[in-house]
């Protein structure tokens, strides 16, 4: 999630997970009130009593407003699809599709009291975290599946689905590196792209923190991965390009550093690529889920995040390649994608995942040292 990069670039890092990871059309802009509205103050499904009532007071709403989600971003197309299908009564308005975790925010407040405004919102936990005074708690039904370390105590906000930072390249062009340190080499010049700018994007930001872990450094200073990348920038090998499908299909960014599920899922276009998880520590992220306090259609958003957390939505999470949060209550349950399982992009032997503190650090580093050391 660039004052406008492409999403997901959205939202900075997430943290807790290694236990887990390792198995539109517009509405009206006139202004609305939820506060007549009983879902408005549900913190679970007993405050609005069963789902055949929750899915009632959503379809009487008419419409979900999600924002920031492309369709190409872990299967969120098919999982949109599927909501529409199982609630035909219901509009999905989905808004700025390309945007950032800071750009959901941003059009909560800006249309806050109008029809307009975002519903739900999908984030990296940094901009979570900053933002808890504009989150609903809500308690799912499946939320005692839901790792502890995924979810605040109130259920402001709770990871969904998440993966590992990976380097995807075209095999065909290039020769897969060994290492992260290949990089460097001069067959690779001009090639290498990271998705979006580390200050701003959650998949950036997780490429420079791989890159410190891989360099010998430690999260608790990222200046060794803004180092590697000021190293590759010297010798002409970054690429300042964001990539997209479109110019990884292309052939524009033939190699990126992105997040495994997003880069496993380029084989469609590229048949050549190929997604890389380096030897050494693994770098892990979530991204997570929230309600909108001043959501319009309360309702909607709640039975859209009990459907997210369905075992319907969590494998359709686990269909792109992401790791859902469910993951492994799913599968001691049985109930988990089995096949979808077993086609998961390789984990590292082992992870690492900044807290709350590295990440503010790490954060405020990129911000004084990122743009002077990639010109």
């Amino acid at each position: 999630m660039h004052v406008s990069i492409p999403r997901r670039l959205g939202g900075l890092v997430a943290v807790g997970l290694a236990f887990t990871l390792g198995l539109s059309a517009c509405s009206s802009t006139s202004p609305t009130s939820n506060t007549s509205k009983p879902a408005a103050t549900a913190t679970s499904l007993a405050g609005i009593g069963t789902m055949d009532d929750l899915v009632a007071a959503a379809k009487a709403e008419g419409t979900l407003n999600v924002i920031a989600i492309p369709r190409d971003w872990a299967n969120y197309g098919a999982v949109i699809d599927a909501f529409k299908a199982l609630y035909p009564g219901i509009t999905v308005n989905e808004q700025n599709p390309q945007g950032s975790s800071a750009d959901e925010i941003s059009a909560a407040k800006t249309n806050k009291g109008l029809d307009t405004a975002p519903d739900v919102f999908d984030l990296g936990l940094a901009v979570a975290l900053a933002n808890t005074d504009q989150f609903a708690p809500y308690k799912v039904s499946t939320w005692d599946d839901i790792p502890a370390e995924l979810k605040d105590d109130s259920g402001l906000y709770y990871g969904d689905y998440g993966g590992y930072m990976s380097l995807g390249i075209d095999s065909s062009k290039y020769p897969v590196p060994a290492t992260i340190q290949d990089l460097l080499q001069p067959q690779y010049k001009g090639a290498v792209a990271i998705n979006g700018d580390p200050t701003q994007a959650g998949s950036a930001f997780a490429a420079v923190g791989l890159a410190t872990v891989l360099n010998g450094g430690t999260l608790d200073d990222f200046s060794t991965g803004i180092d590697f990348y000021s190293q590759m920038n010297q010798v002409g090998n970054f690429m300042k390009v964001d990539p997209t499908d479109a110019t990884i299909a292309s052939g524009e960014t033939p190699i990126v550093f992105d997040w495994d599920y997003l880069n496993a899922a380029q084989v469609k276009n590229v048949p050549t690529w190929q997604t890389v998880i380096f030897p050494g520590e693994g770098y892990a992220g979530y991204y997570y889920q929230a309600i909108n306090a001043g959501a319009p259609h309360p309702a909607a958003a709640r039975l859209w995040e009990e459907f997210l957390y369905s075992d319907q939505g969590q494998n359709l999470f686990l269909a792109g390649y992401a790791r859902p949060a469910r993951m492994q209550a799913m599968t001691d349950a049985g109930t988990i994608d089995t096949t979808a399982a077993v086609a998961l992009p390789r984990p590292p032997e082992s992870s690492v995942i900044p807290t709350p503190d590295q990440s503010a650090a790490a954060s405020t580093l990129l911000g004084q040292k990122w743009a002077s050391a990639v010109g």
